[in-house]
C-alpha cells in the first residue's frame, strides 16, 4: 500500500487507524522480505517524544511511526521494528536477544486445538477414562521461569485444563489432573504431566439463564436517557468534558491509555497528566500444589490486556448515552484485526457533590456529582478485569478494576485438606491468589518540573503548646531520589504522597499539586527468594518514582513472558537518580488479596481496587462551587424557588 492511500491520523497521539496498520505491515514485510515463520506480536503507535507533541503544530507535518514486535518461529527470535507510514519506509529492525513476546491470541486458539489433537495428551484422557476430548477447555497459562534450560530456550506453554459435559457447559467446575506442556512455536505437545486427583469434581455450576432455574422477579426498569445528548465533545479521540480535555488511546499491550489530561482553570488549560496507564499486573497462586504453584500470571506482559478486551454492549456493559471506540490492531499473521467497542464513555450521575442546609434561613444548596466514565473490560482466561477511568467535576482522577468472571479450581489430591484454598463445591476448591496492577503516571502537573512529597499525620509533642494533649499536623518530607522514592502505605500516620510542582504557587503560596487517595492494598506473601519477586518486583512496594524516560514502560520490563527477571522497576531506581524538581513518572501499585468464599461461585459478584488523584492547592477553591443546581419539576427540590437554590 503505498502513501497516497493511507488515510493518516491528524494527531501524534492519535491511535493507528484502519489504514495504518494495514500500510505498516505492508512496508515491513515487503522491506524485510517477511515470511510465514514471522508472526506479528503487535502493531501499534510509535507515540513521538513528549516535546515533540507538546510542541505539536497541527499546521505542520508530522512523522507516522507504528511500533511493531515480530517472532520468527523457526529461529525463535523476537525483532523489534519502527515504521515510518508517511515515508513509507523501515527506520529500524533491531533483534532482541534472549526474551519471549507476549502470547499471541491465535497461539491461545491454536495450542487448545494443538493439545486436543496431541496423542499424548488423549493417552492420558484415556487413562482417566474421558472419551470426549472435544469437550475439554484448555487454556493457556504462560510457564514463568523456573532456571531450567526448556524455560530459558523454548517458547512454552503450561496449560490447566477442564472438561465440559457439553459445549456451552461451564468447565471450570471440572479442573482435570493433567498439564500438557507446549512448544508454541511447532505447536506440539512436548509431554503431559499427570497427577491425581481424589475424583475428577462432577457437580455442575451454570451461570447463564437457562440453566439456573428460576430468576427472581420483582426488579422494576431503570431509565437512564439524555435528552439533549452528553455534555462532551469529541474531535478524533480528543474529549472535552467539564473543563476537562484529554486524548484516549488504546494498544495491544496496555489497553485503555489516557494521554495530555488538563483542566481549563478560569480560562487557562492547565496540564495534569502526560500520560496514564496500567503497566503491569500480575496475579501469583499461594497453592503449593504441583499444578497450582507456578500459576503467576503477568496478564499485561505475556498475555495482552488490549488484545483480549470485550466489545462493550450497550445496556449491559454501559449504560447511558454511550460513545465507543474501536481496538485497531493486527493479528499475528500481520491481518487487521479490530475489537469493536473495545472502550467505552459515557456521564453518569455519582450522587452529591456538595450540600449546605442554612438551618437559620433554611435555605438549601445541593449540587449532585456527574462524572465522565472512561471504560475497558478483558476476558484473560476465566477471569474479567474492567478498568475505569473516572474525571470528576470537582477535578478528582479516579483509578479502578473491577475484578469478575469465574474462580480458577483445583480438584483434591488424595489425602488432601485445601489449606491453601476454599471448597466451593463438591471435591473442588478455589485456591488463595492475590491480584497486583502497577498503574504508570507521567506527571505534568503545571509544567514538566515536579516533586513528590510524603505527607504524615504526626501528633505534636506533649508541652506547652499542646496543652490539651489533642494537636496533630501534617509533615511533608521531600522524596528527592528513587530509592528514597520507594514507599509504602503506612495507616498509622494516615501517609499518603502529594505530586507538586514547586516552581508554580496558588494565591496562598503553596505549591500547586495533586495527591494520590490510596485504597485497598496488600503485600505479597511469596519470599524474597521466589521466582515472583525476581520477576514483579514492583509489587514489594506501593510507591515508585523515576525521572521520565521514553524506554522506561512497564514496571516488570519489555518482556517479562518465561524472563527470569531483574528487570523493571525494581531495577531502574537502583541507579538512584535525583527526582526533585524533574520531569518525573509516578508508579503506584495496589493488591487485592483474594481468599475465595462460596459466595464467588460460579461467577464471581465483581471486586473493586482503585486509588484517587485528588487536587491539593491545585485550585484557589473549590472547581465545583460554580456547579449549576440541578433542575427538576418534582415537589422539593425546584431551582423556580429561589435563584441557584435548591430547596427543601
Amino acid at each position: 500500500m503505498t502513501q497516497k492511500t493511507v488515510k493518516l491520523g491528524n494527531h501524534p497521539l492519535e491511535p493507528l487507524n484502519v489504514d495504518e496498520v494495514v500500510a505498516a505491515v505492508q512496508i515491513l514485510k515487503s522491506q524485510q522480505q517477511l515470511t510465514d515463520a514471522d508472526r506479528f506480536v503487535s502493531v501499534a503507535l510509535k507515540e513521538p517524544r513528549k516535546e515533540e507533541v507538546l510542541n505539536f503544530n497541527p499546521t505542520k507535518t508530522f512523522d507516522r511511526e507504528a511500533f511493531i514486535t515480530v517472532l520468527n518461529r523457526e529461529d525463535n527470535a523476537v525483532y523489534e521494528a519502527i515504521v515510518s507510514i508517511n515515508r513509507n519506509v523501515v527506520v529500524s529492525w533491531e533483534h532482541v536477544p534472549g526474551v519471549q513476546p507476549t502470547i499471541m491470541l491465535d497461539e491461545q486458539l491454536e495450542c487448545e486445538l494443538a493439545v486436543k489433537q496431541s496423542l499424548l495428551f488423549l493417552d492420558a484422557l484415556d487413562r482417566l477414562g474421558i472419551k470426549t476430548p472435544e469437550l475439554v477447555m484448555v487454556d493457556l497459562w504462560s510457564p514463568g521461569n523456573w532456571g531450567s534450560e526448556e524455560d530459558a530456550t523454548l517458547r512454552l506453554a503450561r496449560p490447566l485444563c477442564f472438561l465440559r459435559n457439553d459445549e456451552k457447559d461451564n468447565g471450570y467446575a471440572r479442573p482435570l489432573p493433567l498439564i500438557p506442556i507446549v512448544d508454541l512455536n511447532k505447536m506440539e505437545v512436548i509431554r503431559v504431566e499427570e497427577y491425581e486427583y481424589t475424583k475428577i469434581p462432577s457437580q455442575e455450576a451454570n451461570y447463564t439463564p437457562d440453566r439456573i432455574g428460576s430468576l427472581r422477579t420483582g426488579i422494576k426498569p431503570i431509565e437512564i436517557t439524555q435528552p439533549e445528548g452528553p455534555s462532551f465533545t469529541i474531535n478524533g479521540h480528543e474529549v472535552e468534558w467539564q473543563d476537562w480535555k484529554l486524548r484516549i488511546g488504546f494498544n495491544a499491550r496496555e489497553g485503555l491509555t489516557l494521554h495530555t489530561v488538563s483542566y481549563n482553570d478560569q480560562g487557562r488549560e492547565r496540564p495534569i497528566l502526560y500520560r496514564a496507564a496500567l503497566s503491569e499486573m500480575v496475579v501469583p497462586y499461594g497453592d503449593p500444589g504441583p499444578i497450582q504453584n507456578r500459576k503467576n500470571a503477568f496478564d499485561s506482559g505475556e498475555y495482552g490486556i488490549g488484545q483480549l478486551a470485550n466489545s462493550l454492549q450497550l445496556g449491559c456493559d454501559c449504560v447511558g448515552y454511550i460513545k465507543y471506540f474501536d481496538g485497531v490492531m493486527a493479528n499475528s499473521k500481520g491481518e487487521l484485526f479490530v475489537i469493536p467497542n473495545a472502550i467505552c464513555m459515557h456521564e453518569e450521575d455519582y450522587g452529591i457533590l456538595w450540600k449546605h442546609t442554612n438551618w437559620r434561613t433554611n435555605d438549601v444548596e445541593v449540587r449532585r456529582s456527574r462524572r465522565l466514565v472512561i471504560s475497558s473490560i478483558s476476558t484473560v482466561a476465566n477471569y474479567e478485569y474492567g478498568f475505569f477511568w473516572y474525571l470528576y467535576q470537582d477535578g478528582n482522577i479516579q483509578f479502578e478494576v473491577k475484578l469478575t468472571g469465574i474462580l480458577s479450581t483445583a480438584g483434591l489430591h488424595p489425602g488432601e485438606v485445601p489449606k491453601y484454598g476454599t471448597m466451593i463445591g463438591s471435591d473442588l476448591y478455589a485456591p488463595n491468589h492475590q491480584h497486583f496492577f502497577n498503574v504508570r503516571m507521567d506527571m505534568t502537573i503545571d509544567g514538566n518540573e515536579n516533586s513528590v512529597y510524603e505527607v504524615n499525620v504526626v501528633p505534636e509533642e506533649i508541652g506547652e503548646g499542646n496543652p490539651r494533649e489533642n494537636a496533630f499536623y501534617a509533615k511533608s518530607t521531600l522524596l528527592e531520589t528513587e530509592k528514597q522514592a520507594v514507599r509504602d502505605i503506612k495507616l498509622e500516620t494516615a501517609r499518603y504522597w502529594k505530586i507538586v510542582n514547586d516552581n508554580v504557587k496558588n494565591d496562598w503560596g503553596q505549591s500547586v499539586g495533586y495527591k494520590i487517595v490510596t485504597g485497598e492494598n496488600g503485600f505479597p506473601f511469596a519470599s524474597e527468594n521466589s521466582s515472583l519477586i525476581k520477576r514483579a518486583g514492583f509489587i514489594k512496594h506501593h510507591l515508585w518514582v523515576t525521572p521520565y524516560n521514553e524506554d522506561e514502560i512497564y514496571a516488570a520490563g519489555n518482556y517479562p513472558n518465561q524472563h527470569i527477571g531483574g528487570t523493571g522497576l525494581s531495577n531502574w531506581v537502583e541507579q538512584d537518580r535525583p527526582v526533585a524538581n524533574k520531569d518525573i513518572v509516578v508508579w503506584y501499585t495496589m493488591g487485592h488479596t483474594h481468599i475465595p468464599r462460596p459466595e464467588d461461585w460460579p461467577v464471581m459478584p465483581a471486586a473493586y481496587i482503585g486509588f484517587m488523584l485528588k487536587p491539593v492547592g491545585f485550585f484557589n477553591q473549590s472547581p465545583a462551587i460554580n456547579l449549576p443546581p440541578s433542575s427538576t419539576k418534582k415537589k422539593g427540590c425546584s431551582s423556580e424557588l429561589k435563584t441557584s437554590s435548591c430547596h427543601s
